[in-house]
């Protein structure tokens, strides 16, 4: 079973079996975390339902490089990979897009390209 956490108002919050949203995108990224290989679990792989960012997603917490996000298109947006930053960096950004994969592939497709794109560019070890 996945971790899932609540950020609001700066707040993580833990979330249980009925705490947990039921949106379309809550299902979506527990369906892509529960095909993900156990090298991304080892690298800390939680559900984030971040209300400050406005976005659901699969955080990864790597060694290499801090908290990387794999965040849940809305519409017809494509999946992001998207690493983030503690604080913002010399020119103010507090996150940069690492890959983009479009909504074609099934959720186990996007959790193999998500794996494999996080290993082959040394994120996981």
């Amino acid at each position: 079973m996945t971790v899932e956490l609540l950020i609001t108002d700066g707040i993580v919050r833990p979330m249980r079996g009925a705490d947990a949203p039921m949106t379309g995108l809550a299902i979506k990224a527990r369906t892509v975390a529960n095909f993900l290989p156990l090298l991304c679990a080892r690298a800390g792989a939680k559900i984030i339902h971040n209300s400050d960012r406005g976005y659901t997603g699969i955080r990864f917490d790597t060694m290499a490089v801090g908290p990387v996000v794999l965040e849940m298109p809305t519409g017809d947006e494509p999946y992001r990979l998207v690493q983030e930053f503690i604080d913002p960096d010399e020119k103010g950004r507090t996150e940069v897009e690492l890959r983009r994969f479009p909504q074609i592939y099934k959720p186990q497709g996007i959790a193999h390209m998500t794996a494999q794109f996080l290993q082959a560019n040394g994120f996981l070890r």
